[in-house]
C-alpha cells in the first residue's frame, strides 16, 4: 500500500503515520509536495489518501495536484482518511469524486476530529488536554479501522448521499468560494518579521519571498496555514487579524 498525504500543521501525516503502522510496516507514505511520488504511485495499485479537509472541500493545491496528474489514479484502489476541526459532512467523499473522475475505485472513506489550525480566530480553539484527548481518539479510531480493514469491511463515512448534502449545505454553499482559487490574503506584520526564512522554506507553493529580509505573501496561498502556526515571532496572519494559538501536532503527542 502506497500512503499520500498533504498536511499543513501535520494533523493529516500523523493519521497517515498511524494508519501505515498498523496496516503494514512495509508500506511507505510520501507527501504530495514529493518529486519522486508520481513514480510511486504508478508502481502501486492500492492507495491511502489523508488530507485536511477546508470548507467541506479539497484544498486548492491537492485538486490541482490530482487534475495535473489525472493519469496515474486509473484502476487505484484508493481509501480516503480527511481530518477537520469540527465537521465537514463529505470530507473523504469531495476528494473521492474527485478521484473517480480519473478512473481511481474509492474503498472507503475515514472522518477524524483534530485540532484546530487556523491560528489567527478564536473559533473552536480548545485546551491542551482537549486537543490531547482528540488526536488520542482520532489514534484509536484509525486503529480500528484498520482492524476493519483487515476484515474486509471499510469504513464508508462522507461517502453517501446524505453527507454529501451536508457538506453542501453547511458550508460549501457558503464559503466554497475560497477553495476554488488560490488566496492572496495572505499578510505578513514586517515590524514583527525577522527574516528567518522559516516561512519562505515551508511554503507548499512558494508563496512567500522576501525583499528587503522580510517575507512577503503573494497571491497563490492555499491555506494550509503552515506558515502562520510556525512563524517564530507570530508575525503572519491570514483569515483573521491576530495569532491566537499556534498549533503543531506534535504538541499534543
Amino acid at each position: 500500500m502506497l500512503g499520500i498525504y498533504f498536511s499543513g500543521t501535520g494533523n493529516s501525516k500523523y493519521a497517515l503515520e498511524v494508519f501505515i503502522r498498523e496496516y503494514d510496516n512495509n508500506s511507505v507514505l510520501f507527501s504530495i509536495e514529493d518529486k519522486n511520488l508520481i513514480e510511486h504511485i504508478n508502481s502501486h495499485d492500492e492507495i491511502v489518501f489523508s488530507y485536511p479537509v477546508q470548507y467541506s472541500a479539497v484544498p486548492k493545491i491537492l485538486s490541482d495536484f490530482i487534475h495535473n496528474n489525472s493519469s496515474v489514479w486509473q484502476g487505484k484502489r484508493v481509501f480516503i482518511i480527511a481530518t477537520m476541526a469540527l465537521f465537514s459532512g463529505d470530507g473523504a467523499g469531495v476528494l473521492g469524486r474527485l478521484l473517480k473522475q480519473y478512473g481511481a475505485k474509492i474503498t472507503g472513506g475515514l472522518h477524524l476530529q483534530m485540532p484546530d489550525s487556523i491560528a489567527d480566530e478564536k473559533v473552536l480553539k480548545r485546551s491542551l488536554s482537549k486537543n490531547t484527548q482528540l488526536v488520542e481518539k482520532a489514534n484509536r479510531k484509525v486503529v480500528k479501522a484498520v482492524a476493519d480493514i483487515k476484515n474486509g469491511k471499510y469504513p464508508q463515512e462522507g461517502l453517501g448521499t446524505l453527507s454529501r448534502l451536508a457538506g453542501f449545505l453547511s458550508q460549501r454553499l457558503w464559503f466554497g468560494y475560497r477553495t476554488r482559487k488560490y488566496s492572496d490574503r495572505l499578510k505578513v506584520d514586517a515590524d514583527k518579521c525577522i527574516g528567518c526564512t522559516k516561512c519562505v522554506k515551508i511554503c507548499p507553493t512558494e508563496n512567500i519571498i522576501m525583499i528587503d529580509n522580510k517575507a512577503q505573501g503573494k497571491d497563490k496561498c492555499t491555506v494550509c496555514y503552515r506558515c502562520v502556526n510556525e512563524c517564530p515571532k507570530q508575525a503572519i496572519t491570514l483569515l483573521g487579524k491576530k495569532v491566537i494559538e499556534q498549533t503543531c501536532v506534535e504538541k499534543y503527542l
